[in-house]
């Protein structure tokens, strides 16, 4: 099954994830420009009026840019909506998604007709992240284009399954858009995904320490510092299992290699952990492929390494031989 149009509108086959407080307009605008598709979750314009701001400067900075570079346009941008009847923001952030027809929409936590209806009726793309094939089947029967595979590894709320078992048991039913998160960093890893089936590459955790992420300095100076075994999985933050970075709990007075459990019936995305500390605030998400990020870069500038990355790879595969992935970041 061929992509939508809109999908195809890529420089490289990535969709930068929403990340929560994280990603604003500047963020977005600036990966769209390099050339791969932003995202944003709703929730981080506060209060919700904020969003129709957002909508409006990233609509017309884009459109602006398209116009002045023909040759090259800007990726789509996406917004994230959260599904879970905790959001009581949901249908307002739809409609507003609805005025300024947002290209893609990226569903979590659950899965609503009337929310995949809503962005169809202008022609909108919705992607769907699941953690296993049930949700996946969920997901589609319920109107969804795509899936977002979270597998082992991820960033923030992630799945447990290897990216292997879940991409092949999911291409045996379903043939549509397809992107894979969890551990991706680098543009070798963008065309393993695609090797392994998926459509696209999910990255979030690598573009935290770009300056044009909101994220503090400290934030962003841990993500540069730390590797996969300084990520820790825990339930303990919001009631669902996300992965985090251990320096994170420590500062806020916990001990990362003994959390207690949570009850999942008390999620809450946002409080947890003791002395007022708070997910994503105080304790830090980020996903094991943070070990690629070595120094802080401009959004520019790391999708520019992506591009070669995965344009190395890519040959690589095709010749029989091995990617360098260590010989391209010293380049």
């Amino acid at each position: 099954m061929a992509l939508p149009p809109i999908l195809q509108q890529t420089r490289i086959p990535v969709i930068a994830s929403p990340l929560f407080i994280i990603s604003n307009p500047d963020l977005v605008i600036a990966q769209c420009k390099s050339g791969v598709i932003g995202s944003f979750p709703a929730l981080n314009a506060r209060p919700a009026p904020v969003l129709h701001e957002w909508l409006d400067r990233i609509t017309t900075e884009l459109a602006e840019y398209n116009e002045q570079n023909p040759d090259r346009p800007a990726a789509p941008f996406a917004v994230n909506q959260i599904v879970h009847k905790s959001n009581d923001r949901l249908m307002h952030d739809v409609e507003a998604c609805v005025k300024f027809k947002v290209p893609v929409v990226i569903t979590s936590l659950g899965a609503r007709v009337e929310v995949n209806d809503a962005i169809h009726s202008y022609g909108g793309v919705v992607l769907h992240d699941i953690i296993n094939v049930v949700f996946a089947h969920k997901a589609l029967e319920k109107g969804a284009d795509g899936l977002i595979a979270v597998c082992t590894g991820a960033g923030g709320h992630a799945g447990t399954l290897s990216p292997f078992a879940l991409i092949q048991e999911i291409r045996e039913f379903f043939d549509g858009p397809l992107a894979l998160s969890g551990a991706i960093a680098n543009g070798g890893a963008v065309a393993a995904a695609q090797a392994m089936g998926a459509d696209f590459g999910y990255i979030g955790s690598a573009f935290i320490s770009c300056h044009e992420a909101n994220a503090e300095a400290g934030y962003k100076d841990m993500i540069v510092e730390s590797k996969a075994g300084d990520i820790v999985y825990s339930n303990l933050f919001t009631g669902v299992h996300g992965n985090y970075l251990a320096p994170s709990i420590s500062k806020a007075g916990l001990d990362p290699n003994d959390l207690p459990e949570s009850d999942p019936s008390k999620m809450n995305f946002g409080s947890g952990g003791n002395q007022g500390a708070k997910a994503w605030k105080d304790i830090w998400g980020s996903g094991q492929g943070i070990g690629h990020v070595k120094s802080r870069l401009s959004v520019a500038e790391f999708v520019d390494r992506l591009d070669r990355e995965y344009k190395g790879a890519v040959s690589a595969l095709q010749s029989g031989r091995a990617f360098d992935v260590a010989a391209e970041i010293k380049a």
